[in-house]
Order: C-alpha cells, then structure tokens, then sequence
C-alpha cells in the first residue's frame, strides 16, 4: 500500500485521508458595506412610507378648505394669422346668419295659438327688404301640412315668422321673407364661384343640432361634383368642402377668407349616425346667385332645357359610345325638333332601331356625359342661344338652340 509522507508533500499512492479542498475567496468589504447600506436604506425608505401611510389614514387630510382661492389665470395671448382670420371672418358674417325653423301651428281649447318646433335648419340674410336664402328641403314640409309655418330667429335672437317667396327644388334652394327692421337685416355679400381652387380654405356658419352661430372650418376638397336634390334631379359644379357640417346645418352659408359667399350647404354623405364624416357638398355662388334672382323676380325658376330626353348612358357605353349623349327623344314643339335633332327612331324600310343624334358639345364645352351636359346647360338661362355640336351618322354638325325653361 502506498504510503504518505507529510514531509515530503506528496502522494505515494492511495491514502484515506482526505485531500484539502479549496475554498472561494472571501468578499471584498466593500461589497459588504455597499449591502449593508442598501439594506439599511430599504428599511428607513420602508419605515418612512409606511409611517408617511399610517399618519394619513390616521389624520386624513381636509375635504374642503375655508382659505381656498381661485388660481391666477393666464391671457391666451394674441392670434395668429390664421385664428384672426376666423374670428374675422365670424364676427363679421354672424349678423347674417339665421336659424330657419319649421312649427306646427295649433289653437288650444282658449283659442291660443300654440307653436311646435318640428325642424330646423340655417339660412342667410340676401337684401336689405328681409329676403332670406336657405334650402328647400328645409322648409318644404310647410308645403304639404297647412298647420305648418317658417320662424326664423335672427342672431340677436329676435324671431320673425316668414312668408314662402318661391321655391327651386331642383336647385334645393328657396326663398323666404320676414318683416325685420332694416338695421338688423346685413346681407352677405356674394362671390364668383368659377374661380374656386381647390386648397382653397372655406369657412361655414351655420346652426348644427339648433346650436345657434357654430363656425366650422376646412378647405375646398374638390369642384365640379354633382349631387342630388330632393327631386331626384343632379345639380352639377357642386363645392365639395371639408368645413364640418351637420343636420340643421342645411341652408347655411360656405364662405371664403373675406367672408363672401361661395356656397351654400345642402348635403353630407350618407351615414349611419347622420353625423359628420369630413365631406360636405355646396350648391356654387354662381347658381344661387341665378337662381335666387330669377325666383325674386318671378317667385319660381325654370331649368334651362333643350327640349330632349336622354338615352341611358350605361347602356349607350355598352353599346361601344365611348362620350357624349344620345337623345333617344326629341319634345314636340321644343328646342331641339325645332332645329332638327333627332332621336332614336325606327326605319321604316329595315324595321330596324337607328340611333338618335350624340351631343358630344355645347358653346365649345366638351360633353363627355350627362354631368358635362347638366354643367353645360346651368351656364344658360331660358331664352340664351346655344351652339350644339353633335354626332348623327359618324357626321360631326353644330345647331343654334334656343334653350327655353322647364
């Protein structure tokens, strides 16, 4: 068996007793100290906090406060360039703007007259006798129920119950009148809508929900749309805007940097809410302006009309007509049988269809629809002369037209 020998420190074989084992080093004090000051500031945060908990809950502090006073109140300070131009804008038109409410009129046992609010929408002054402008979908339930009369309230909050001077459906426009004293009534003052850009900041004032005199602002999204009115017919150059409008908005004026008209507010799209979705749509300045003069002097307006009724244009683009528009019928006695369009008629050798003369042009202006064409024909009023060019037999003709009303 081996033997182990201490003196010489080594091993000789296999001995039972067991080997030193080596041992980690010890820390450093330093790491010590750094724990032990750790520790000791947990503790002190800890006895803190919960005395800083257990003193308040004990001595909860006081609900109210005898010496309380209010804070100190900053100025919101100047303006800028664009917020001036707003409130510029605002305090200058808001004298113009009113609110255009429908009652229903009704007489109780003491034969008192008794009012019920059934709608509301916006308006604006248009002259110095009381005219007032606004939608016709606004005011054309007082059409069909005899217990039904127009309000308007005035900005100073003044009421007035107006008369029907005449009405454009086909335009959603109306006019109406109250006997207001003169130094209350201001008119807006009008602006060319043709030369709209888009970018163009606008402005609109109107009453949203009954909220008397809300100014809303956006920039004119795009030009040229058509949009429906409550008969169904397009009115074409709409000003489709971003200025927020809602339901009591209707009738409203939209307005440029110098707070003239350049539209009036007629519609939103379609949405579930009803509410506001960033796009609104504006019958143009320059149609108001027509419409709303031609109703002042006669009490009603007409479209300016050819004489002519349109083929379907989904079905005269399947039929391989890449522009223009088909008439598939010409009026007796109108327009354009007077100067010797035709429509779709049928040979009376072949038996067969044969198409109706194209419009593909009216005074220089490209008709590639039916929206060019309705574009075209609110430029004119009746009576106005119009050159028609036209496609019959892939032989391009012009004719002068006298567009009448309708």
């Amino acid at each position: 068996m081996p033997v182990y020998d201490p003196s010489a420190g080594r091993d000789y074989g296999d001995d039972p007793r067991p080997r030193p084992v080596a041992r980690p080093a010890s820390p450093r004090p330093l790491a010590y100290l750094l724990l032990l000051a750790f520790g000791v500031g947990v503790g002190v945060v800890g006895f803190w906090l919960g005395g800083t908990v257990l003193n308040r809950l004990r001595n909860p502090p006081a609900v109210t406060n005898p010496d309380a006073k209010p804070k100190e109140a900053v100025a919101n300070g100047p303006l800028d360039a664009d917020e001036n131009e707003a409130n510029v804008v605002f305090e200058a038109v808001k004298p113009s703007v009113v609110n255009v409410d429908t009652v229903t009129v009704a007489r109780d046992r003491f034969d008192e007259r008794l009012t019920e609010q059934t709608g509301t929408g916006s308006g604006f002054v248009w002259d110095a006798d009381g005219r007032i402008v606004t939608n016709f979908h606004v005011v054309q339930d007082t059409l069909r129920r005899p217990n039904m009369a127009i309000r308007v309230v005035l900005a100073d909050r003044s009421q007035y119950p107006a008369t029907l001077v005449g009405t454009a459906p086909d335009y959603d426009l109306a006019v109406i009148q109250i006997a207001a004293p003169a130094d209350r009534l201001k008119p807006l003052a009008v602006a060319t809508s043709g030369d709209l850009k888009v970018g163009q900041r606008a402005y609109a004032i109107g009453n949203p929900f009954g909220l008397s005199l809300t100014l809303t602002a956006g920039i004119i999204g795009s030009l040229d749309r058509s949009i429906d009115a409550p008969t169904g017919a397009s009115i074409p150059g709409a000003v489709q805007h971003s200025a927020a409008i809602n339901p009591g908005n209707s009738g409203g004026p939209l307005l440029n940097r110098a707070g003239h008209l350049i539209g009036v507010n007629t519609s939103i799209p379609e949405t579930r809410g009803g509410g506001n979705v960033g796009i609104g749509f504006s019958i143009p300045s320059d149609t108001v302006n027509r419409v709303v003069t031609e109703i002042v002097r006669t009490g009603s307006t007409q479209k300016p009309d050819l004489g002519v009724r349109l083929y379907d244009q989904k079905k005269l683009r399947r039929a391989g007509y890449e522009k223009g528009v088909m008439v598939a019928e010409v009026v007796a006695g109108g327009p354009a049988e007077q100067a010797k369009l035709r429509g779709i008629r049928r040979n009376t050798e072949t038996g067969r269809a044969e198409p109706g003369d194209v419009i593909v042009a009216i005074n220089g202006e490209e008709v590639a629809g039916v929206d060019d064409l309705q574009r075209a024909l609110a430029k004119l009023k009746p009576g106005d002369a119009a050159r028609v060019k036209y496609m019959r037999s892939e032989t391009e003709r012009e004719a002068t037209i006298t567009v009448r009303g309708a």
